[in-house]
C-alpha cells in the first residue's frame, strides 16, 4: 500500500478494500455548490450483435474445433459462452466475433513460450466469470530468480543490490489496479474487442493494432495528435479523422507471461492478466512501464513511479474503449494530502452513479482512505461499480469488482460506506456535464502539473 503525498489525489497504488462498512458518514462541505473544471475525453460507441446459436457452417466448424481441444469442464464453459450470447458478440474494432478470435488462438501460431490450450482455457474462465481478473502479482520460482534479478540489476554483482532486488521480487504486489479495472470493463462491456486484443497480445508479435477516431481524444485533430505524441503511442494516420495505433506490452511482460504458462498459482494473475495489464500501463505511462519491477517512469503529469494518475487512466480508456467517459472529482483534498470536504453532496453523487449504471455502463472509481502508516494521508485504490441493489428504504448497496481482494466474485458495499470514500468516478459525458464546466483532460492535467511546479519552486 502506498499513500498519496500531494493535494490532487490521483495515484492508484495497491491496497484492497476493507469490506466492513463504516457507520460514520461525513457531512458534505459548503464547496459542493461551486462550479469546477474536470477532465473530459470524447469517445464513440459501436453496435453489438448478440446471438445464442451458431448460424453458419463456418461458425459450426470453428465451434467444433474449439470443443475438440477441451475437456468436459471447459466444453461446458464454451457452451455457456454460446448460450449466454457472449461467444458471437462482434463489438470489436474489426467486427470479428469472440468465436473468431478464440479460433485464431487455437489454430494460429502463439508466442513460443505460451500454450494455446492454456490461453483458450483462460479465455473461457473470463467468459464464465470475469471476476477472476486480478492484479495479484505472480511469484518468481527459484529456478528463474537468478536470471530475473540479473535483468533488473543490469547483471550487477553487488550483493546488497542483489539481496534488495530479491526481497522486492518476493514481496511484490502490483500497482496495476487502474489497468485491471479497465481490463475488467473491456471484458464485460467490449467483449469481442477484449478477446481480439488477447489474440494479438499472445501471438508471436505480442501486439495488436486498433483504429481510433481522432475526436475520441480531442475535438481538434491537432490536439489529438499532440496527445498521441505526448503519450508516445505508436500510430499511423489513416486519414484526417482516424489513426491506427499500436498496442503492446513492455518487453519484459512476456517473461512473466511465459512463467505463468507453467507456474500459475491460485489467485495469481493469468497469462492474459499479465499481458493486458502491461499493455494498458504502457499506454498510460508513456511507454515506460516495467513488468519485472512494476514501476513506470515519472513524466510531465506525475513524479510518481507507481500506478497511473486519473488523467493517464482516462487517456487509456479513450484509446482502448469505445465509450464516452469523463473523470469527475468528488473529494477535496488539502495540501497535506488529507480529506477536506466534497465537491457535491452525497445525494447528487448517488444519483449520478445510479443514472450511469441505469445506462448500462460500469463505473471505474478512485477510492481513498486515511493511511495510519503515513500520518493519515490519503491512500488510493481503484475499483469498478457494476450494479446496485436498493432496499425498501431506498438505500443502495453497490455491486463492485475489486481486482485486489483475492475473491473471484463481486463485493457488496453500502452507500453509507462507499460514497464518502469516492475521490473520483468515470461518468458518461451527458451525466458529468449536468453540473460541470468542461475543459479537455490534457489541458487540465497540464495546467495542474504547472501549478504544482510553481508551488514547489
Amino acid at each position: 500500500m502506498a499513500s498519496v503525498n500531494f493535494p490532487n489525489v490521483n495515484i492508484y497504488q495497491t491496497g484492497r478494500i476493507n469490506q466492513t462498512d463504516s457507520g460514520n458518514k461525513p457531512a458534505p462541505s459548503a464547496a459542493a455548490a461551486k462550479t469546477v473544471t474536470v477532465p473530459a475525453f470524447r469517445a464513440y460507441t459501436s453496435a453489438v450483435t448478440v446471438r445464442t446459436s451458431l448460424a453458419t457452417k463456418d461458425e459450426k466448424k470453428k465451434y467444433e474445433e474449439l470443443s475438440n481441444e477441451l475437456d468436459l469442464k471447459y466444453r461446458k464453459k464454451l457452451e455457456f459462452a454460446l448460450k449466454s450470447g457472449q461467444l458471437l458478440k462482434n463489438n470489436s474494432n474489426d467486427k470479428s466475433t469472440v468465436l473468431d478470435n478464440l479460433h485464431k488462438i487455437i489454430t494460429e501460431e502463439r508466442d513460443p513460450g505460451l500454450d494455446k490450450v492454456n490461453i483458450l482455457k483462460e479465455c473461457l474462465d473470463i467468459l464464465s466469470n470475469p471476476y477472476v481478473i486480478t492484479q495479484t502479482c505472480e511469484d518468481i520460482p527459484p529456478v528463474y530468480q537468478r536470471q530475473i534479478i540479473g535483468l533488473i540489476t543490469g547483471l550487477s554483482e553487488d550483493p546488497h543490490k542483489i539481496a534488495e532486488t530479491k526481497w522486492e521480487l518476493d514481496n511484490m504486489h502490483t500497482g496495476t489496479c487502474p489497468a485491471a479495472s479497465i481490463e475488467f470493463d473491456l471484458a464485460t462491456k467490449h467483449t469481442a474487442e477484449f478477446f481480439r486484443m488477447v489474440e494479438g497480445l499472445t501471438s508471436p508479435k505480442n501486439e495488436v493494432t486498433k483504429t481510433i477516431n481522432m475526436n475520441n481524444l480531442s475535438e481538434k485533430a491537432s490536439d489529438a495528435i499532440w496527445l498521441l505524441n505526448k503519450f508516445k503511442t505508436p500510430y499511423v494516420m489513416k486519414n484526417f479523422d482516424t489513426a491506427e495505433v499500436l498496442l503492446k506490452p513492455d518487453e519484459h511482460a512476456i517473461i512473466r507471461a511465459r512463467i505463468q504458462n507453467h507456474h500459475k498459482d491460485a489467485g495469481e494473475r493469468s497469462i492474459i492478466d499479465v499481458l493486458m495489464q502491461s499493455t494498458l500501463m504502457q499506454i498510460g505511462s508513456q511507454q515506460t512501464y516495467n513488468s519485472l519491477t512494476d514501476k513506470r517512469a515519472p513524466n510531465a503529469w506525475t513524479q510518481e513511479d507507481g500506478g497511473l494518475i486519473d488523467f493517464e487512466k482516462t487517456y487509456v480508456e479513450s484509446v482502448v474503449e469505445d465509450k464516452n467517459t469523463t473523470s469527475v472529482t468528488y473529494q477535496i483534498v488539502d495540501e497535506n494530502g488529507r480529506l477536506a470536504g466534497y465537491e457535491k453532496d452525497f445525494k447528487t453523487i448517488k444519483k449520478e452513479l445510479l443514472d450511469t449504471l441505469d445506462m448500462g455502463h460500469n463505473i471505474i472509481i478512485g477510492y481513498t482512505w486515511p493511511d495510519p502508516e503515513n500520518d493519515n494521508k490519503l491512500a488510493g485504490h481503484e475499483i469498478t461499480i457494476v450494479g446496485y441493489e436498493t432496499n425498501e428504504k431506498g438505500e443502495c448497496t453497490f455491486v463492485c469488482q475489486d481486482s485486489d481482494d483475492e475473491l473471484s466474485e463481486p463485493v457488496y458495499l453500502t452507500e453509507s460506506f462507499l460514497l464518502p470514500k469516492i475521490h473520483h468516478a468515470g461518468l458518461p459525458d451527458e451525466i458529468a456535464s449536468r453540473d460541470f464546466k468542461f475543459e479537455e483532460s490534457w489541458k487540465v492535467g497540464l495546467d495542474e502539473f504547472q501549478k504544482m511546479n510553481k508551488k514547489s519552486a
